[in-house]
């Protein structure tokens, strides 16, 4: 058994999904694997879903964000992800 307690480090990001919908949120980079970029997290074949935190959902069509305490999104409808340059 792993005892090892994990420090979660978040990045706030930005994706964009195949059906045009963007998603904004938080993204743990610091998982099991170790990631070091959310590049590396995205890009991964390790886990099949990237669960984002406090996530707010711009739909097509829509004039209403929806928002979500935790989001899981597949990878595989990813069309490109990135990070907010104003976070420190």
């Amino acid at each position: 058994m792993d005892n090892k307690i994990r420090v979660t480090e978040y990045r706030i990001i930005m994706i964009k999904l195949v059906d045009g919908t963007t998603i904004n949120g938080q993204a743990n980079i610091n998982q099991e694997h170790g990631y070091d970029r959310l590049s590396d997290l995205v890009g991964s074949k390790k886990e099949e879903f990237l669960v984002l935190n406090g996530a707010t959902v711009h739909q097509t069509g829509l004039k209403k964000a929806i928002d979500h305490p935790v989001l899981f999104v597949n990878k595989r409808h990813i069309i490109w992800c990135s990070p907010d340059e104003n976070q420190k």
